[in-house]
């Protein structure tokens, strides 16, 4: 996707999907977090009615609360789009994640070509240059093939006894093949960064790259009642060195994009859909000409959605505001960048896309985490903020 005419970064039928989004708004002497539907092409402010998504999402008739609650209009959100693409000037609305105070959780090793590449990151400690070797290593011993094998099931459960022989077993491989997802902390409820915004790296990684993701949103009932898309910025080499070094990877300031709406489950779009979803991811260098394309497909995910989400919500663990859950990627990109061999890693002011058809285009530009405005406005701030505007 390069094209920047604002159509191209909203679903294919915006005129009949339900979004939901955030915008900070200034309104007379007050300004802060809306609450916006997007009903045939149009942004309505509905915070008056819903203060958060959270809440809008635990309604018991989600869908038609949305379509027929009244609320603000703030114009075509054709126009909404094209104030917040990198490079344009201050807009009077800006887009946020359309989240809130849901925590935000997700799922890793969940298609069988990141797992590869996640033991790859393992053997080769964190190290880019031995990456190549390793990979020819892997797949000469176990294959490169592993869609086909269910986690948890008889046949999985025989090939991780065999690699256990070999010596070839992988903490990556218990959680790709064994019968108990992963399922992290990805970020803090209100962390997280919206289109158009920067995307941030630590300072200390010089091998990472995106993560292209379908991000379930969940109310607190643990239903499922939307879908949007994700940036789960990944940093290879730390992870690499360590799988306990996750948290300082996942969870750093402007770590986490989601957007740019959650689209809401009815008629036209459900699960099934998400299911069948293939999300795009375009990287495009600000200091050279590299272009790289990728696609993921969620029919080829190792476990289904609707099993991960139960793995993450039930008996076991509640989320009393709702959860997002990220679903995974098949995407870890190899295209040599830097130096024959080096693989991919990106470069500060990269554009990075990730699309679907069916719920539009996040777009976010890389810069470094210490770069960017400190985060403050956490989930206190808001709650001040709700109450000094007579929402709450």
């Amino acid at each position: 996707m390069t094209s920047n005419t604002p159509s191209n970064w909203l679903p294919g039928d915006v005129g009949q999907a339900l979004l939901v989004g955030r915008v900070w708004r200034k309104a007379g002497e007050h300004e802060g977090p809306c609450v916006v539907l997007v009903r045939s092409g149009e942004v309505i402010d509905i915070t008056a009615s819903a203060p958060t998504t959270a809440d809008l999402f635990d309604r018991e008739d989600v869908a038609q609360f949305a379509r027929t609650v009244s609320g603000e209009s703030l114009g075509p959100v054709e126009k909404l789009i094209e104030a917040n693409l990198p490079g344009n000037a201050a807009s009077a609305l800006r887009l946020l994640a359309p989240n809130d105070v849901q925590a935000i959780k997700a799922c890793g090793v969940t298609f069988a070509v990141s797992l590869i590449e996640r033991v790859i990151e393992e053997q080769a400690g964190g190290d880019p240059a031995k990456a190549q070797e390793v990979r020819e290593t892997i797949a000469a011993t176990i294959g490169t093939d592993l869609s086909k094998i269910k986690p948890g099931s008889e046949e999985a459960m025989k090939l991780k006894a065999e690699l256990e022989r070999r010596g070839a077993w992988s903490q990556y491989m218990e959680v790709g093949i064994g019968p108990d997802a992963e399922v992290f902390s990805k970020s803090q409820p209100m962390s997280a960064v919206g289109f158009g915004a920067d995307v941030g790296l630590l300072a200390a990684s010089v091998w990472n790259n995106p993560e292209p993701e379908i991000v379930l949103a969940v109310n607190s009932r643990g239903e499922i009642v939307g879908a949007t898309l994700g940036n789960d910025v990944n940093l290879r080499d730390i992870e690499g060195r360590s799988a306990l070094l996750l948290g300082k990877c996942k969870d750093n300031n402007a770590s986490c994009a989601i957007g740019p709406f959650v689209r809401l489950f009815d008629e036209s779009f459900t699960l099934d859909t998400v299911r069948k979803t293939s999300v795009a991811l375009r990287v495009e260098g600000a200091d050279d000409d590299f272009v790289l394309d990728g696609v993921s497909h969620m029919s080829e995910i190792s476990r289904d959605p609707a099993d991960l989400v139960a793995q993450t919500w039930g008996p076991h663990h509640q989320y009393p505001d709702g959860f997002m859950l990220f679903l995974g990627t098949m995407f870890s990109p190899i295209k040599d960048r830097d130096t024959a061999g080096g693989g991919f890693t990106h470069h500060l002011g990269d554009k990075v896309t990730i699309s679907a058809p069916e719920l539009g285009a996040l777009i976010n530009t890389v810069q470094l985490s210490t770069a960017l405005a400190p985060w403050t406005f956490g989930v206190r701030a808001l709650y001040r903020n709700l109450a000094s505007r007579g929402l709450l």
